[in-house]
């Protein structure tokens, strides 16, 4: 990053383009040129796109979801063990205090709850949601992303990012205008 790009506060540049196909063709040479910090904007999905500029790790949401309903087996378990064998044991027709075919119910009960409160705390967590705010919202021309343009951004954390450069870069590509998208 640049002193001038820091200086500034500029999140990075966005160039606007009318084609899915010519967004595709600035990505796939942004891509080529060494971009990795990149976002598009389309006002429909394009399943190409997406999967070029996806970074597709491995979701931690599956562990989350894992050690919640363990947290929810044991808890329930435990709670059953506690009233039923130690806090107010009651011998009623020579059954035992813990006797666990009685506890599976309640225990997987509170298996799926603890685990569905996991997965949607976890995957609004790791996503960074709610998030109602972003950058190329100061953009005035990216309301028509939603109508009939295509916004490819690259941000000014990118190692290759530089203002001019990277402005000229986005000129070259065919874009129809290229504005600075500001923090």
């Amino acid at each position: 990053m640049t002193e001038s790009s820091t200086k500034r506060g500029l999140y990075g540049l966005m160039g606007e383009f009318t084609s899915a196909q010519a967004l595709y063709d600035a990505l796939m040479r942004a891509k080529s040129e060494g971009y990795s910090a990149m976002d598009a904007f389309t006002p429909y999905p394009v399943e190409e796109i997406s999967e070029e500029i996806e970074n597709h790790e491995k979701s931690k949401v599956p562990l989350l979801v894992l050690i919640g309903g363990a947290t929810g087996a044991i808890s329930g378990m435990a709670l059953q063990y506690w009233t039923a064998a130690v806090d107010y044991p009651l011998n009623i027709g020579g059954r035992p205090p813990f006797s666990w075919p009685a506890f599976i119910p309640v225990t997987f009960e509170l298996t799926i709850l603890f685990a569905a409160f996991s997965a949607v705390v976890g995957m609004l967590a790791l996503n960074g949601l709610p998030k109602p705010y972003h950058p190329v919202f100061n953009v005035p021309a990216f309301e028509r992303a939603l109508q009939d343009r295509y916004f490819l951004l690259i941000e000014s954390s990118d190692p290759q990012f530089d203002i001019e450069t990277t402005r000229g870069f986005l000129q070259e590509l065919g874009s129809e205008e290229v504005h600075d998208v500001d923090p």
